[in-house]
């Protein structure tokens, strides 16, 4: 595919529009059609074609013969995993993740904010039988669950804005959808420096988080522990709130911030 023009211009159209077929797989299904793919993004058929066409060629894309649907090739995980491995906050929280873990019995989890979304980009298993796991690269909303909420609390007041003003899904009959619910919600976990939920994001599952804070003081992601909602009251939901809270603080540091979480 030609990318280029005598000024340039249809050059960074035609990427923007490569990088915009390539994000639709990000939250939509494994694999998706071309009608859909140009209805989505308010292109013709045509061009969306050609565009497919020259992923498949170098293997971004792979496309099923008989469905005529197309998904993410062994390029495209090939980069992602590159990608994973350049992180640094990823390498930075991976020990302190292990040894949440070894403290709580529970499974550790890292998410990167991703414009208005997160991803879950590290985790470490609980060893127990039943354990809750997470899907590393997919992204969720910012509204819901504790490494959300954690995340949406130490935002810039300007991009924690955008969030709140567009519209809240509900996920579980426990997501908070209710604008001034929520913004109460942010203040109390400011207050306190984590997050917490019981089946919020997922029916069933409990989270502890805390915010991951950059250079500049506002959070740049989220650790969290997590599992059966069961095992996350009392006495040890509050553990796991100071243990996750420490954790998170030591990362936060390593990463060039030097403040606290608590006031």
């Amino acid at each position: 595919m030609t990318l280029t023009n005598g000024d340039g211009e249809a050059g960074t159209t035609a990427a923007a529009r490569v990088a915009d077929v390539l994000l639709l797989f990000l939250d939509g299904p494994p694999s998706i059609g071309v009608t859909t793919i140009a209805r989505e993004l308010g292109l013709s058929k045509a061009v969306v074609h050609r565009i497919l066409v020259s992923l498949v060629s170098r293997g971004v894309l792979m496309v099923d013969s008989e469905t005529r649907r197309y998904r993410l090739g062994p390029a495209a995980a090939a980069v992602g995993a590159r990608a994973l491995r350049e992180l640094d906050a990823r390498q930075i929280a991976l020990p302190v993740l292990s040894r949440l873990r070894d403290q709580t019995g529970e499974t550790t989890t890292l998410s990167l904010l991703a414009d208005r979304a997160r991803v879950y980009v590290e985790q470490v298993a609980s060893p127990r039988e039943i354990r809750m796991l997470v899907e590393l690269g997919r992204r969720f909303p910012l509204h819901a669950g504790g490494s959300s909420k954690a995340i949406l609390a130490f935002l810039r007041t300007e991009d924690q804005e955008r969030v709140l003003s567009a519209p809240l899904d509900q996920l579980t009959d426990r997501t908070i959808t209710d604008v001034g619910q929520l913004r109460e919600e942010l203040t109390n976990i400011r207050r306190a420096g984590v997050a917490t939920s019981l089946g919020e994001r997922q029916a069933g599952a409990g989270s502890v988080a805390a915010p991951l804070l950059g250079v500049d003081g506002y959070a740049m992601g989220a650790i969290s522990v997590c599992g059966p909602a069961e095992r996350f009251g009392g006495d040890r939901s509050e553990r796991y709130r100071s243990l996750v809270h420490e954790a998170a603080e030591a990362i936060s540091r390593k990463l060039g911030w030097g403040g606290r979480l608590l006031p």
